[in-house]
């Protein structure tokens, strides 16, 4: 379909909730989203581009046609969205792990049935907990709930070997109450599973409360054995979530989320607390498509994070708020759970320290996986998609003016090598063409072409070509770099940086005044924001060394005996007028010899006798 047929198609769509799936010309499904009302946001897609992201411009130019579901309201558009994302795994989205890294634990069926650890979930009427996280840890977790319970863990299956042979290893060390021997009742192991349930489904304190309550009414009966094995068991529950990150989830009354957009990688952070401390720490690395935002991203990894799970926490603390996501996962995790799963972003107190704590979590392990060299490719890559260039910019060239008045006009020329400066290509200019007058744009003019100019004489001092002319100033200066370039033909693109009024640069503007913004990007905007410092501190340094020498030949002008080597030499030795001035007849002709030194001093101190005079 043409980009009018999409447009119309969009426009005949219902103002109604929906999940929209956008697909390319083979079929397949490269982006997947939801909207309150369909016809509002499917048809911005297609309105003028100039307001779309980087991603959303390259992710619209790949669109063939589009599907639409509706649904009857924002949360089921929710639930469906993160549906559809799982079976599509769409480019333009942002994806989490795939189901193989997020195991179940499976309990079968049967008289004596048993935990085991699998990739999905099967219809064969066995029961299922989870997802849970990695393999290694839940495995780890679920030996740690056995062990809590004394269940057992070893190859016997029951109740072919009840009283088949005498107790394994675990029994003696007291890991597991042997329920192989003959004495041990079906009903007492199926009870211990019911309790590994409820672990399994973060009912711990509840489990803990009747197990407590059971210890109790076992020691007023003075079975005291019996108590002493409850309350062991007690104290094993009780230490779990201290110990396994996975059942600290489990456990968690509240989550606490960060999340950290990195120079070539992304980081999430979940905190899982109970009872006010705590319990265990989740991260995950993951790239974000494109130039997502960070709303964009927290509403996908926690769609992703929690819709799958059986078990929920009473309350998750976001980092910043998503016009209105916090509502929206709130009505879903609240209908899945049955209860009221809260959902919002703390302003101030204990739990907004908690929140930075997350953030701080995410921001460090992303930037301890993260090398210099992923940050240096990252931030060009950047940089290139938001100029719309056909790959990162690996040479930068950077111009600036610098005069007083109508004296002393100098230019700087200043080469970046990716990120970094390349100082032994730096030029400078003193322009020549002026008539005693500033004028900025004339300058551009004439350093840009002097400087294509001896590129286009072979002089190795001025090759390469750039791959960006970054300009000092606004559109005004980049079209006057381009006329400049127009006449030899060159097609390096050209930007000025726009500053604002602390000095920095803000924007980069092309010649036709289309403003491309960079604060929103860090790595970026420090980028942008190094090059031009370097440029304008380059400049007047160039400048102030000029000027300096300009205001000393004056002073020294018509000197009988002095000519331009002498006032270079002096110059050279003294470094300024005052020290020149200040010197007597014998320092003086340390430097030139002593009958111009004598001419050097009568100059200076009759004019300051002649003043007083």
């Amino acid at each position: 379909m043409t980009k009018e047929e999409l447009k119309e198609k969009a426009n005949d769509l219902p103002l109604l909730p929906g999940v929209y799936l956008m697909m390319d010309k083979t079929g397949k499904v490269i982006y997947v989203g939801k909207a309150k009302k369909l016809k509002n946001r499917v048809s911005q897609y297609f309105q003028d581009s100039a307001s779309h992201t980087v991603k959303t411009r390259q992710m619209v130019s790949q669109v063939d046609h589009f599907d639409t579901i509706f649904v009857s309201s924002e949360f089921e558009a929710l639930v469906l969205e993160n549906s559809l994302i799982k079976r599509h795994s769409p480019k333009y989205n942002i994806l989490l792990k795939d189901d193989k890294g997020y195991p179940f634990v499976r309990l079968s069926r049967g008289t004596y049935p048993r935990f085991t650890l699998v990739n999905k979930c099967a219809n064969d009427g066995a029961r299922y907990f989870g997802p849970f996280g990695g393999r290694f840890e839940t495995r780890q977790a679920l030996d740690a709930v056995l062990s809590a319970l004394r269940l057992p863990t070893c190859s016997r299956q029951f109740p072919r070997d009840i009283g088949a042979e005498r107790p394994c290893l675990n029994f003696h060390m007291g890991r597991c109450d042997g329920f192989c021997r003959p004495d041990m009742p079906a009903e007492e192991y199926n009870r211990r599973i019911r309790q590994a349930c409820q672990l399994l489904e973060g009912k711990s304190k509840q489990l803990l409360r009747e197990m407590a309550e059971e210890m109790e009414a076992e020691a007023e009966a003075l079975r005291f054995e019996q108590a002493a094995a409850l309350r062991d068991r007690i104290n094993a529950i009780g230490a779990l979530s201290k110990k396994q990150t996975v059942i600290a989830g489990l456990c968690a009354d509240t989550d606490i989320w960060g999340l950290y957009r990195g120079a070539g990688k992304c980081c999430y952070a979940v905190l899982h607390m109970e009872n006010g401390n705590l319990a265990g720490r989740e991260t995950e690395l993951f790239s974000a498509p494109m130039e997502e935002s960070e709303a964009e991203m927290l509403s996908a990894l926690t769609a992703q994070y929690y819709l799958p799970r059986a078990i929920l926490p009473h309350e998750i603390l976001l980092p910043f708020e998503t016009e209105g996501y916090c509502d929206s996962l709130s009505e879903v995790l609240t209908k899945r759970a049955g209860r009221k799963v809260w959902v919002h972003v703390p302003q101030r107190g204990e739990k907004a320290e908690l929140r930075t704590m997350a953030q701080r979590n995410a921001a460090e392990e992303a930037e301890r996986a993260t090398t210099s060299q992923e940050r240096t490719a990252h931030t060009l890559e950047v940089l290139g998609k938001l100029l719309d260039l056909p790959a990162p910019p690996k040479r930068m060239e950077s111009f600036d003016i610098s005069n007083t008045g109508k004296s002393d006009i100098v230019a700087s020329m200043v080469v970046y090598s990716g990120t970094r400066p390349l100082k032994s290509a730096y030029r400078r200019f003193r322009i020549k063409d002026l008539e005693g007058h500033p004028d900025d744009y004339a300058s551009m003019r004439e350093v840009l072409t002097r400087r294509l100019q001896r590129a286009a004489d072979g002089d190795e001092k001025f090759l390469p070509l750039p791959d960006v002319f970054l300009i000092d100033g606004g559109v005004t200066h980049a079209q006057a770099a381009l006329e400049v370039a127009g006449r030899f033909g060159v097609q390096v693109p050209i930007f000025g940086m726009v500053k604002d009024d602390r000095h920095r640069t803000r924007a980069l503007v092309t010649p036709e005044g289309r403003e491309i913004g960079i604060v929103n990007n860090q790595a970026v905007f420090s980028l942008i924001g190094q090059i031009q410092e370097e440029t304008h501190r380059f400049a007047i340094t160039y400048h102030h060394e000029s000027h300096t020498k300009s205001t000393m030949r004056s002073a020294l002008d018509n000197i009988p005996g002095v000519g331009p080597k002498r006032r270079e030499d002096l110059r050279k030795h003294f470094g300024t007028i005052k020290a020149i001035r200040e010197a007597d007849v014998e320092t003086l002709s340390a430097v030139v010899p002593r009958s111009a030194a004598e001419a050097v001093y009568r100059h200076f101190h009759e004019s300051e006798q002649e003043k007083s005079t």
